[in-house]
């Protein structure tokens, strides 16, 4: 019995299997009769175990291997009961030969003696040689008993022989054999088994499996997101997960013959300190899968928003002031899987150190060249290392010499050189003012090489929270939302690195205007220590921007910059999101919104500084949230406000740019004059201000093609945006925004912009770029097709929209974790034309379709409207006036336009649509 077994408590309550056997033994009948009998009895002793193993976890959340190994020993004796009824009633073998022998193995986590409530029973089913008929049945009987108690089950049936040649062949198959263990069956098969898998099979092969399996989990952590700071991590496979850790007790298996994690220390390969971090990080992680299979009914791995909450509770976290227990309960989780990653370092160390005679060290890359000022740090095996145990104790500020050193260099730091670093971390409370250390910091904080790397094994090793305590705070702290996929700390290290990818011209494709600006920056220092602090206020209860820059004025003068370099820092921390919200949440072709954003900035440096931080900040949120539409827009703010700055505040005649639009058109067009002249009198001035010149251009040989038609649909991919481009060109009428907006919903697509025009004779020319819910424009023929047809249809009033609208399903239900409340916000001072309404709510189906009816109901006109999404939040703006053309001033009219939008936000339906 598995030592992990012998300290259960209470085994009986969760399966006693002599009264089952008993049960067993009393039940009468043909073979079906028995075999019936047999399997309602086993599933109820299956239930009845898991209730007990469930209710122990509830009443003691935390602990995580024992119900693990709960389930393990429950599924054992389950396995011994059936196995004996199976060869003594219902195929019993009355004078067996020595080829008539069967033993069960557990293999995989359960042969570790851990599984959670729903994972897979893998076992194996291990004969003497070819699988005689008779074991075949008893065979084939167990495993359709088993799918009848409703387990999943992976198993093998193998001779001896065939065991050892596909150990050999097969590491995955290898390594879930190194966990066999004796379940039931002939004892002495399963001796000769073991005995050959060691002699044949596991014998100097030690270091081809240890690089097989560090190969294997590279390739996993790549496929998980290569961080372990995925807010929705999955417990089992991500980096810092069990997975990690049972590969560090395989290869020390395989390599020591440790049959406990415990025996770890007696092997020198880690510490008892470290095994004690071991043991609670997978005690922890084990709870947490435990508590998700258990809430979900099924074999779930991935820690969703959703589950995340539940599991707080049950794990009885409690909220803090500026912290909710979701976010602690994360926050621990992240502490867990970096410990996983620490003791990964310092296992593969001491791995190298007893392989390093025979070959290429594991998962490193060779030594390029020797520095030879290391101010006292050697080189072992071409890692950055100290001399001694107490090396960094002599003189703290070796603590950020180490990684200084190690950037300037290009060198990697050893794992016990790191190990030391971690111990000595709190050592970093004593130099956070010597100016040598902080000027060493600030060296790697912006360094032309990779800060990335170096300042995230400075923050794995706890030494950068601990030198930047602000920063300390933000280490593993998620932010609980769909927005952001990293914790704080992930986030702003990834950020950097972007910085000074696009300063090396490594994204020049993604990014051509930062790429250039990034030349002509004065302030690089102070733009590399705003994306360090840009966030660094989150979690504290107040607005991070405001309380980060006061960060800033306190920090700054600490690491050395001037005064100059620190006001800029706390400006651009200040207002990090300024750039952001008003290129994605404001109509950019409304001059106001380019006179008062350049009013704020105020200098063509800040200007810069301001484009470079906003685009590293999104793009480090998470794959997929940087796209062609943010890079437009934004380069379209930042183009618009600099030629504000750079002339002093003074607008190219509007009357001019209209005229160069309608020039180029021309050109491009090679139309009559009269023709062009005709176009030119029905589109108003607005709409040659508001709309790009290839727009212009798509509009009007759309026009030009409809001819007298009242109807005329064009969807087209726009690359440049990262979108579909769709128009409507229609008989102006009430309402029509609000079906389309339903339309397009219906048709599978999200609006991220919408621009309304209407000519002079009456016809409406609606531009809308649409992303399918992915963020990716539509470019199959089917879906534009679909699109057109459900607009047609809208306008064509086929079909109650509302009901297909409400029919469509969330498209993503994680949302539902969010409690967000609706607000409405209206500002008449944001355009001197117009009333501009933001909507805040949850992301949702027909969000848009349902505000622009509540507009509709309100009759306003809408001339334009931005949709922007962080996640599970939706931010939607409007553009109106009323129907006569001017502004909504009436407080009585601006109240009942509020309260119907909040009404529409908070999903109430809709009384009168069509």
């Amino acid at each position: 019995m598995p030592p992990r077994f012998e300290t259960l408590p209470q085994r009986r309550s969760i399966i006693d299997r002599r009264t089952v056997a008993d049960a067993l033994a009393a039940l009468e009948g043909d073979r079906n009769t028995l075999r019936s009998a047999a399997t309602v009895l086993l599933k109820q002793a299956l239930d009845a175990g898991r209730a007990e193993i469930g209710r122990r976890l509830i009443e003691h959340p935390s602990r995580g291997l024992e119900a693990a190994a709960g389930q393990a020993f429950l599924v054992d004796q389950l396995l011994r009961l059936l196995y004996d009824f199976t060869v003594q009633r219902l195929y019993p073998a009355s004078n067996p030969t020595a080829a008539e022998r069967i033993t069960i193995i557990a293999v995989g986590g359960y042969g570790r003696g851990e599984m959670a409530p729903y994972s897979d029973v893998d076992v194996g089913f291990l004969t003497p040689a070819k699988q005689p008929p008779w074991a075949e049945q008893v065979i084939e009987t167990m495993l359709y008993a088993l799918w009848d108690l409703g387990l999943k089950v992976g198993h093998s049936s193998r001779s001896l022989d065939e065991m050892v040649r596909q150990a050999k062949s097969d590491v995955t198959i290898r390594t879930a054999l190194l966990e066999a263990r004796y379940v039931w069956g002939d004892q002495a098969l399963y001796d000769e088994a073991a005995r050959r898998f060691k002699a044949e099979v596991q014998a100097d092969t030690a270091r081809q499996f240890i690089a097989d399996k560090l190969a294997e989990r590279d390739v996993r952590h790549h496929k998980m997101g290569d961080t372990r700071y995925v807010v929705e991590p999955n417990v089992k496979e991500a980096k810092g997960g069990l997975r990690d850790l049972h590969t560090l007790f395989w290869i020390g298996k395989y390599a020591y013959n440790v049959t406990e994690p415990a025996e770890l220390v007696e092997a020198g390969l880690l510490s008892r300190d470290e095994y004690r971090q071991f043991y609670r990080a997978e005690n922890f992680l084990w709870a947490v899968r435990c508590h998700l299979h258990a809430i979900s009914g099924r074999a779930e791995d991935r820690l969703t928003f959703d589950l995340q909450r539940e599991i707080a509770e049950r794990m009885r976290f409690a909220d803090r002031p500026g912290k909710s227990k979701v976010e602690r309960f994360m926050h621990y989780y992240f502490l867990q899987a970096r410990t996983a990653g620490d003791l990964t370092g310092v296992f593969l160390a001491h791995l190298d150190e007893k392989f390093a005679a025979r070959g290429r060290r594991f998962g490193f890359p060779t030594l390029r060249r020797s520095p030879r000022k290391l101010n006292g740090f050697t080189l072992t095996r071409g890692r950055l290392a100290i001399p001694n145990d107490g090396f960094l104790a002599e003189k703290p500020v070796r603590l950020i010499e180490l990684f200084a050193l190690a950037d300037k260099h290009g060198l990697e730091i050893h794992p016990l050189a790191m190990r030391a670093a971690a111990r000595d971390a709190k050592l970093a409370d004593d130099i956070r003012q010597d100016p040598t250390a902080n000027a060493l910091f600030l060296e790697m904080l912006t360094s032309p090489r990779d800060p990335e790397t170096v300042l995230r094994w400075m923050n794995e090793a706890g030494v950068f929270g601990r030198f930047v305590p602000d920063f300390g705070r933000v280490v593993a702290q998620m932010q609980f939302d769909m927005y952001h996929h990293y914790t704080v700390d992930e986030h702003t290290i990834r950020a950097i690195g972007l910085l000074s990818r696009i300063e090396h011209g490594e994204l020049e494709t993604d990014h051509p205007l930062c790429t250039v600006l990034l030349k002509q920056i004065v302030s690089r220092r102070a733009l590399f220590v705003a994306v360090l602090l840009h966030d660094i206020a989150k979690g504290r209860g107040g607005d991070h921007s405001v309380l980060g820059a006061e960060v800033a004025h306190r920090l700054c003068p600490r690491l050395g910059l001037s005064p100059a370099e620190t006001e800029t820092v706390a400006w651009l921390v200040r207002y990090h999101l300024l750039m952001s919200a008003t290129a994605f949440k404001r109509d950019l072709s409304d001059f106001k919104t380019i006179l008062d954003f350049a009013e704020a900035v105020q200098s063509p440096e800040r200007l810069r500084l301001l484009l470079l931080l906003t685009v590293v900040d999104i793009r480090a949120v998470g794959p997929g949230v940087w796209n062609g539409w943010k890079r437009q827009l934004l380069s379209d703010l930042y183009e618009s406000a600099e030629e504000v700055l750079r002339l002093g505040h003074k607008q190219k005649g509007r009357g001019e740019r209209i005229a160069a639009k309608q020039e180029a058109l021309q050109a491009l067009l090679s139309w009559d004059a009269a023709q062009f002249d005709h176009l030119v009198r029905r589109l108003p001035e607005p709409y040659w201000v508001a709309e790009p010149e290839d727009v212009i251009a798509r509009n009007a040989r759309l026009i030009a093609e409809a001819g007298d038609a009242q109807l005329s649909i064009t969807a087209q991919v726009y690359p440049e945006r990262g979108a579909t481009l769709v128009t409507v060109y229609a008989a102006d009428h009430p309402g029509l925004f609000y079906r389309i907006a339903g339309a397009i919903s219906v048709g599978g697509g999200n609006i991220i912009d919408a621009r309304i025009h209407t000519t002079r004779d009456g016809m409406a020319l609606d531009n809308f770029l649409v992303q399918d819910p992915f963020g990716r424009p539509f470019d199959e023929s089917a879906q534009l097709s679909r699109l057109k047809q459900a607009i047609e249809d809208a306008l064509a009033n086929r079909g109650k929209m509302i009901d297909r609208l409400m029919a469509k399903p969330l498209t993503r239900p994680r949302a539902e974790a969010f409690a967000i409340a609706p607000n409405v916000l209206i500002d008449n001072k944001a355009s001197n034309r117009f009333t501009v309404i933001e909507i805040n709510a949850r992301d949702r189906p027909a969000l848009l379709h349902q505000l622009a009816h509540a507009l509709f109901q309100s009759k306003v006109t809408i001339h334009s409207a931005h949709v922007a999404t962080y996640g599970e939040r939706a931010v939607d703006t409007f553009y109106l006036t009323d129907l006569t053309g001017d502004k909504i001033a009436a407080p009585s009219r601006l109240k009942t336009i509020e309260r119907r939008l909040l009404g529409a936000a908070a999903g109430e339906r809709m009384t009168d649509a069509a």
